[in-house]
């Protein structure tokens, strides 16, 4: 590198550019640097589709309002039907399965279809024992059994006369319901357990 610049200038040792003029005394040499190459282009993963997870079937008890509704709905029908006594109980546990599974379309194993006879059973049993309640007043209110008998007498069956007799005794009237309880609630049990065998559910009808 010379001493002095064109210009006449002296230069210090190793001087790049000239303090007076600003000339370039030497090239620079910039090392070249290579940059890695970009990764290759990955598409990114598709998501997975979110699916919700399945919810679980509500237990049948009184605490699910869709079996309590229709259990007390067929349980109506089947006090309306007391003249088909029995069969009407087995049927309204068929029922209820029946109108279960197509209100929600939940699937039921045999627990399930007697738990609803259950229920309905228990609503049959309460409707029943509101009804005699109802006559046993009414009864009472025109003077008891005797009076029925003289007012309707040759219109009402004596049979039925002579069991509301009986029902005036505690111990009778206790045995009756405890029958009619046993009855009913079995009877109801075992058409749910048909129902879950014969019904296929269905989609629901919405709420």
């Amino acid at each position: 590198m010379p001493d002095f610049c064109t210009c006449g200038a002296q230069l210090p040792p190793d001087a790049l550019f000239c303090h007076k003029c600003g000339k370039p005394q030497r090239e620079i040499v910039v090392p070249e640097t290579f940059a890695p190459p970009p990764p290759p282009y990955a598409p990114p993963a598709p998501a997975a589709a979110l699916t919700p997870p399945a919810l679980a079937p509500l237990p049948l008890n009184f605490h699910n309002r869709a079996a309590v509704k229709i259990a007390l709905l067929v349980a109506g029908l089947a006090t309306l039907l007391s003249f088909l006594l029995y069969l009407n109980w087995f049927l309204a546990g068929f029922l209820a399965v029946f109108l279960y599974r197509r209100r929600t379309g939940q699937p039921l194993n045999l627990e399930s279809g007697v738990r609803m006879g259950w229920i309905t059973g228990l609503m049959i049993f309460a409707m029943m024992v509101v009804v005699l309640a109802c006559f046993a007043v009414s009864v009472h209110a025109i003077g008891g059994v005797s009076a029925l008998q003289n007012q309707f007498k040759g219109v009402v069956d004596p049979k039925v006369i002579e069991s509301f007799k009986m029902l005036q005794n505690p111990a009778d009237l206790a045995m009756v319901l405890v029958q009619f309880f046993v009855f009913t609630t079995l009877l109801s049990m075992a058409g749910g357990a048909l129902g879950v065998k014969l019904v296929r559910p269905n989609r629901p009808t919405g709420s």
